[in-house]
């Protein structure tokens, strides 16, 4: 989870979250060299009082720097266009969950198992216990495999609602009236937090999620859900 004065994106679980931080390193390092040509120019121009008649007329150079952007485009566009196209991707998930939010939280269905269904509601600062984590932690978190192909399948009961978790790289709008779907895979264990990301009233930010991600073989051992 992020931390304070966290600068960087949170450490990635999931392979669409490690190709977005590798594409948000890529952006970067584009955006600066433009930064650094455009700066080192204008220090040029601000300091030197030497002019040249080639440089006021020049087609050469104002081809070069037509061409140069769309290139630098197109080089940004490409990994953008296909991770978009590999997160929309669903590749025979073996665990289906329902995620229904509310105002102000969430309901989970695990749909493979009898249509299990319970609700997550946001600790009250008096429930608390010592490592909880104010603002989010919830009294039921959802409890999924690891290295397990993972569908959700979101929608909302009243307003709009936006389930997120970014150390997986997952956020989906959560709609009235239309179901909304995403997968992921997680590559390692732990708690991992996210919050609803679309202004949906007076509590939005009091309805955080939680997914505590656990191996396989532990999940299919036995009722691993505290409710």
């Amino acid at each position: 989870m992020a931390h304070a004065a966290q600068v960087g994106l949170q450490d990635a679980t999931s392979p669409i979250m490690e190709e977005l931080i590798t594409f948000h390193d890529h952006a970067l390092m584009i955006i600066f060299l433009i930064c650094f040509l455009v700066l080192y120019a204008l220090f040029l121009t601000l300091t030197t009082k030497l002019t040249n008649t080639n440089i006021s007329d020049a087609q050469e150079m104002e081809t070069v720097w037509t061409i140069l952007p769309a290139i630098i485009l197109v080089l940004i566009a490409l990994p953008s266009l296909r991770i978009l196209y590999m997160t929309d991707e669903v590749n025979d998930p073996s665990l289906t969950i329902k995620s229904i939010g509310h105002q102000w939280y969430w309901t989970y269905e695990y749909t493979d198992y009898g249509g299990l269904i319970f609700s997550s509601y946001m600790l009250p600062p008096l429930f608390l216990e010592p490592g909880d984590l104010r603002l989010l932690d919830v009294d039921n978190r959802v409890v999924l495999p690891i290295e397990t192909p993972i569908r959700m399948m979101i929608t909302s009961q009243d307003v709009l609602h936006s389930w997120a978790v970014p150390t997986l790289g997952l956020k989906t709008d959560a709609i009235p009236g239309r179901l909304n779907q995403t997968t992921f895979t997680a590559t390692r264990p732990g708690v991992y937090y996210g919050q609803c990301s679309e202004i949906c009233g007076a509590n939005h930010s009091f309805m955080p999620i939680v997914l505590e991600l656990i191996p396989l073989k532990i999940f299919e051992m036995g009722p691993v859900f505290t409710l």
